[in-house]
């Protein structure tokens, strides 16, 4: 065990939400200074908690690694909010590591968000129109990360703030609540129903065909 770190606490989790992602606007004829000429969007990425907490209590820095085109790709943020703004052209993988507070004694999370710049939906069955200027896009995941066993230093501090739980209803402060997320469930399972459905109908279609 190092020094000056408490022992663990076994068999307890404590769990904290996060969202990570990034938003982007296609540039109008306003541009940032020193934005490139080719370069057609404003977004930003960023790690944050369900209703914009303050996560540093608990999150060190946010290490952002962009595109290697981008002048220093690996940018580090050690301050409230994690999140870095850059123009760009294209759309690529955000590498994104957390480190945490030293009292934590735990290793660095890492994982990739694919950055969004363009609408993808479909509306009506039909492309989306052209982006406008000033048309937001949003692509932002909720995930939750799991102390097991923290030490008991660190749960002290964990324990401390409030735990980031999401919202019971919608509100227009946060895009995902319990709600959301009971209508999304609801989404799958009805998507799973359809495809078992069609599947069923298809192994009765070949079961047909080979009585033929």
């Amino acid at each position: 065990m190092p020094p000056g770190v408490s022992k663990r606490i076994k068999t307890l989790s404590v769990t904290r939400p996060i969202l990570y992602g990034n938003s982007a606007k296609k540039l109008g004829s306003v541009r940032p200074p020193n934005a490139p000429v080719e370069h057609t969007h404003l977004w930003t990425i960023f790690v944050k908690g369900p209703k914009n907490e303050d996560l540093s209590y608990f999150i060190k820095k946010v290490v952002f690694k962009l595109h290697d085109t981008y002048p220093n790709p690996i940018r580090t943020v050690e301050a409230p909010p994690f999140e870095l703004t850059e123009t760009g052209w294209g759309e690529f993988e955000i590498n994104i590591k957390i480190y945490f507070a030293d009292e934590a004694g735990e290793k660095m999370l890492n994982f990739y968000h694919h950055l969004r710049l363009h609408p993808y939906e479909l509306v009506n069955n039909q492309p989306p129109p052209p982006q406008e200027p000033n048309d937001e896009i949003s692509s932002v995941f909720y995930d939750e990360i799991v102390f097991n066993e923290p030490n008991e230093q660190f749960f002290k501090i964990l324990m401390g703030t409030p735990g980031n739980l999401l919202p019971s209803n919608k509100t227009e402060s946060c895009i995902f609540s319990k709600q959301l997320e009971q209508e999304e469930i609801d989404r799958i399972n009805i998507g799973i129903g359809k495809v078992d459905k069609e599947i069923e109908d298809l192994k009765s279609k070949i079961a047909e065909k080979l009585k033929d």
